[in-house]
């Protein structure tokens, strides 16, 4: 079995599972639509074969070289232990929050939705994950929700969710009414 062991193999059931399920899930929306040849299953299946993909390139590499460390990758010394200390508390409870902050972000997109909620869980993320310099924290914010808005608003024009309490549902109203004027102008 090369280089693979039982962590390895696993993970590749694990992936390969994901991919079998979301495959026999797209049946359930499998539409045809009008201006759309290949349907509405199309991209969503092109996503889950390039899973499919990358979990059989990871479980090949895993069989021809196993674990070990990568010379040339920034980080990766092989005298270094680069587990995380579990013992320590602080680490578990920021490791904790950074698993369930999207579930709260996604908990919280039917009544705030996402235009308000947006910013402000990019900026908790970052902050979890160790940032502590708060311009850096307001640029890469604003950065990453132009481009989130932009592609998601100007280039998809895809409906994303609004919110249904009052002032995040204004808020959003407004970010929509704006997005109307501005592509009125071209």
């Amino acid at each position: 079995m090369g280089r693979l062991n039982r962590s390895h193999l696993i993970e590749a059931v694990v992936w390969l599972s994901i991919v079998v399920v979301f495959y026999a899930y797209s049946f359930e929306f499998n539409q045809t639509i009008e201006i759309y040849i290949f349907g509405a299953t199309a991209w969503p299946r092109v996503v889950i074969a390039l899973l499919l993909i990358a979990t059989l390139g990871n479980l090949y590499y895993q069989y021809k070289n196993g674990s070990e460390t990568q010379s040339g990758i920034v980080g990766a010394t092989p005298d270094k232990d680069d587990g995380a200390d579990f013992g320590d508390s602080a680490t578990l409870i920021r490791m904790l929050a950074v698993l369930f902050t999207p579930f709260l972000f996604a908990w919280l997109l039917k009544p705030v939705g996402i235009y308000f909620s947006a910013p402000f869980f990019i900026a908790t993320i970052m902050w979890l994950f160790g940032e502590r310099r708060w311009k850096a924290i307001l640029i890469m914010t604003l950065v990453i929700y132009a481009i989130f808005i932009g592609l998601f608003l100007v280039v998809l024009n895809a409906p994303l969710p609004q919110g249904n309490t009052s002032p995040f549902y204004d808020f959003s109203a407004w970010i929509l009414t704006m997005n109307t004027k501005l592509q009125a102008m071209w």
